[in-house]
């Protein structure tokens, strides 16, 4: 048997109280981070499986999360509303150390990764809720994308894939309506919540990543 049950963070961000302390954002460009003016205040632990540390670090001059793992998952979550049909490109930057030794995206046994970026999408009750993993992948392709082997409506989408570029800040840019079209077929309601996480309790391994400011636009580059 055992010894704990992987619950989907979707569940665990927006569960009791349901919507307490969802920050409702204006018109206009969104900021998600503000690591380097207030650090991770308004960022939320949640535990799975032991805690992943996640500390500020100073790099070339900006502000920056560090995560490290030892077989263990956690995450920081963010609880911020808005509409991603108008604040569809979502950017941010991130670097790895490395992939999971052992990671592999189509097994339980392997579902652990150095680096991902939730979205999470709400729905009438939690239990309908959807959420999308923008992963760094160890083996599944840049640009592909599976269901999560412990939840049926968030998806798993590769990034960025492999070693290649292990050791180099990555800079992304998402938009986030034509993913969720892709994922799901259909157009979604809001965003409740966004989450970075870097876990490596399945393959017991460990891992070290770093996660730049997070942002949202209504203008893609």
């Amino acid at each position: 048997m055992p010894r704990y049950i992987r619950v989907p963070v979707v569940i665990f961000i927006l569960i009791a109280p349901l919507f307490a302390g969802v920050t409702n954002v204006p018109a206009g460009e969104i900021q998600v981070s503000h690591f380097s003016t207030e650090g991770l205040a308004g960022w939320e632990p949640k535990l799975f499986k032991g805690s992943t540390e996640y500390l500020l670090q100073q790099e070339n001059g900006r502000t920056v999360v560090k995560a490290t793992s030892h077989a263990a998952a956690s995450g920081m979550v963010r609880k911020i509303h808005f509409d991603p049909t108008t604040h569809r490109y979502l950017r941010w930057s991130w670097k790895i150390a490395g992939t999971i030794k052992g990671g592999d995206e189509k097994s339980k046994a392997g579902d652990d990764y150095a680096a991902r970026l939730y979205v999470i999408f709400p729905g009438r009750f939690f239990w309908q809720m959807k959420a999308i993993n923008y992963i760094w992948a160890n083996t599944l392709p840049k640009g592909e994308h599976v269901p999560s082997l412990f939840a049926s409506d968030s998806k798993m989408l590769a990034v960025e894939s492999g070693n290649e570029k292990a050791g180099h800040w990555v800079f992304e840019e998402r938009d986030l309506l034509a993913d969720y079209r892709l994922l799901f077929g259909t157009d979604p309601q809001g965003v409740d919540a966004v989450a970075i996480m870097t876990d490596t309790d399945n393959t017991g391994g460990s891992a070290e990543a770093w996660y730049g400011e997070i942002s949202l636009s209504t203008v893609g580059k």
